[in-house]
């Protein structure tokens, strides 16, 4: 019997990615609404109970909308927007993380999509957190590299134009005022003390994202380039979508890296470079792929109990 699933807002970038994945798998039903009726909460709450699995894709306010109006108790919720990425009694859907979070996400009925840069971020502070290598008090600050298209149809419409003003050509920082809407999930889900300091810098390519977190070693515990490289090694050693570049690696060895390698990867590389004293670890994805609709598709292969990565490209 095939798996019902619902897209509710499958007019944005993320829904669309969805869309565009599982109508290639012979294993899902997708229900799909009128056109005029996709504002309708009476059709909507039809749609998302009769699904076995419903994708929120929307802004926050609705994705609270929807989520309320799955009443069935069978119905799997997996929200891409911000709004329930803290929430208790939802599963934060970043399985890698550690045995308890790919658990939650297989036994859960509320499912919150990391947000892009988070997953960058998270991917990188968590573990050094979790195995005792950085106090929750450290000072972190971190910076990270996107294409336009995570910046919604807007964005896209505006880089994508023939007549683009002129400061679209080069890199633009953004999130000056310190508020940007993962800083809470960052905190939380690795269990900082306090929000990081985080620069986000979106540039004139469509996707692709590069996470950077920059440490000193004498803050943390006896750190060394080698040994927190081999931490990572071991730590995400089993894990599909995670692999640890090597000293030796090419991309790293040449002194550069590109926010735009990924594009279309549904995967993320870590890589940690630097010295003894001063280590850049860097995470990269695709802010579309394991930063977006990749990641939603995991969760939900994980609650079907298929292969990870089905229907994804690794």
């Amino acid at each position: 019997m095939k798996t019902k699933v619902f897209i509710d807002g499958s007019e944005g970038t993320t829904g669309l990615r969805i869309h565009e994945r599982i109508s290639v798998r012979d294993d899902i039903e997708l229900l799909t609404i009128d056109p005029e009726k996709r504002k309708d909460p009476e059709e909507r709450s039809r749609l998302i109970n009769a699904s076995d699995i419903t994708f929120l894709c929307l802004p926050d306010a609705a994705a609270r909308e929807s989520a309320a109006l799955a009443t069935g108790e069978n119905v799997v919720v997996i929200d891409a927007s911000t709004a329930h990425r803290t929430e208790a009694g939802w599963a934060y859907g970043f399985a890698e993380l550690s045995k308890g979070h790919r658990e939650a996400i297989k036994n859960g009925k509320r499912i919150a999509v990391p947000g892009c840069h988070a997953t960058g971020f998270i991917s990188l502070v968590y573990p050094m957190i979790a195995g005792g290598m950085m106090p929750s008090d450290y000072p972190v600050s971190a910076f990270s590299l996107t294409g336009y298209s995570g910046g919604g149809k807007k964005m896209i419409a505006a880089y994508e134009d023939a007549d683009k003003k002129n400061d679209l050509f080069a890199p633009r920082e953004y999130a000056l005022t310190q508020q940007h809407k993962h800083l809470k999930e960052m905190k939380a889900i690795t269990g900082l003390d306090r929000l990081p300091l985080f620069s986000p810098i979106v540039d004139d390519y469509y996707s692709g994202m590069l996470v950077t977190v920059p440490l000193y070693t004498d803050l943390l515990k006896g750190a060394t380039l080698e040994g927190v490289r081999e931490y990572f090694k071991e730590y995400y050693k089993n894990e599909r979508f995670i692999t640890v570049a090597d000293a030796e690696d090419e991309a790293a060895a040449s002194g550069f890296l590109s926010g735009n390698t990924f594009s279309g990867y549904d995967g993320l590389k870590i890589y940690v470079t630097g010295n003894d004293e001063r280590i850049l670890l860097s995470s990269h994805f695709d802010n579309l792929g394991k930063g977006a609709s990749g990641a939603a598709m995991q969760c939900m292969n994980i609650v079907l109990g298929c292969a990870e990565d089905k229907g994804l490209n690794l």
